[in-house]
């Protein structure tokens, strides 16, 4: 069991920085996910946790110890890598047992151990076969028991089932949020999927360009992001950021409401989660109206996209209501809900 703390972490591949002065802590058995998107630093994080890479500044410790001139092999964490490096010429059986057979532990343990494993990720019938064999959601699930069947003090995983199907994919992720609890041990978790990282993570670092941008819990970075960027990150739609004239107590010409908001001085920008956009049918004469562009029925939701001028808005309504393209209606935000954000795009409190 550990716990890993980055200070002032810098790595930077020639001109390019990749990792820019991160510092965080991950507790001993979180399950702690670095969320973001491609080439913001994330895969580089989990290549200095391994000791793959090593930082140009700053310090990496493990449990407290600090690890810069630490090897590897010496680190005792188990990384399930994106490209899953399996054997080729080695059966799925082989791979999974292969770090307990260099350990060379009894061969009673060693089955144990893969039973149990392959059990838990439905690889059972699989393991007879090469990787060349498989498809590439099994190949995925081998590399994770390979990882798993270890007992490192971290486990490491990037990426590791982004080639399964969106059921199996939902599956794999219960799976492994359970596992982890069973083992009590740290995992570092890094995924570009934002409904992954709120579903599995006990907290989770957003990263932008090799620099955190904000770390917290999925409900504290969904209900309080500090910044326009991570508002937009979390949540499906994504947060409407409408600009503002406060001259004219409005947004998008008078479409959106203000009245009954506490504006902060400074805001240009109001941030509206589109369950959070209330949406009514318009009233005859009342300017506060925009255009139904489209309605998608998800069956207990219904996603409404709006149009105000150059302005295009989504709202999610409960339900399946009586709502059609090209019809006009208002718009309002519920009580309490609005996010409102400076020019450089930081948010404000009201």
């Amino acid at each position: 069991m550990a716990s890993i703390s980055f200070n002032n972490v810098t790595k930077r591949f020639g001109d390019t920085i990749a990792v820019n002065n991160v510092s965080f802590d991950i507790a001993d058995n979180e399950f702690f996910c670095l969320f973001g998107p491609p080439l913001s630093g994330k895969t580089t994080i989990l290549k200095l946790i391994l000791g793959l890479e090593k930082p140009d500044e700053g310090e990496i410790l493990i449990d407290g110890k600090p690890v810069n001139h630490v090897s590897p092999a010496r680190r005792n964490v188990a990384m399930v890598f994106q490209n899953l490096a399996l054997f080729p010429h080695m059966t799925a059986e082989q791979n999974v047992r292969f770090p307990l057979a260099e350990r060379r532990m009894e061969e009673s343990d060693i089955a144990g151990r893969v039973a149990d494993v392959s059990a838990k990720l439905h690889i059972g019938h699989i393991l007879h076969k090469a990787p060349a064999q498989l498809s590439g959601g099994e190949r995925q699930r081998v590399a994770i028991a390979r990882a798993l069947v270890r007992d490192p003090v971290a486990y490491l995983m990037d990426d590791p089932i982004s080639a399964l199907d969106a059921r199996l994919r939902e599956e794999t992720r219960v799976e492994l949020k359970r596992i982890q609890h069973e083992l009590g041990r740290t995992m570092v978790y890094v995924t570009h999927d934002q409904e992954e990282a709120m579903s599995v993570a006990d907290r989770i670092a957003v990263f932008e360009d090799g620099a955190i941008r904000q770390i917290g819990t999925p409900s504290e970075i969904y209900d309080n992001p500090r910044s326009s960027y991570v508002a937009r990150m979390l949540g499906a739609p994504a947060m409407n950021l409408i600009a503002l004239d406060l001259d004219r107590a409005s947004a998008l010409d008078g479409a959106l409401l203000l009245e009954g908001l506490s504006v902060p001085e400074g805001a240009s920008q109001i941030g509206v989660r589109p369950e959070d956009l209330v949406v009514k049918p318009a009233t005859p004469g009342m300017p506060d109206q925009v255009r139904v562009f489209e309605v998608e029925p998800l069956g207990g939701v219904t996603v409404v996209t709006l149009q105000a001028g150059e302005t295009s808005l989504r709202a999610m309504v409960r339900g399946q209501p009586k709502i059609e393209p090209d019809s006009e209606v208002s718009l309002s935000v519920a009580p309490g809900q609005a996010c409102f954000f400076a020019g450089d795009g930081q948010a404000l409190r009201a």
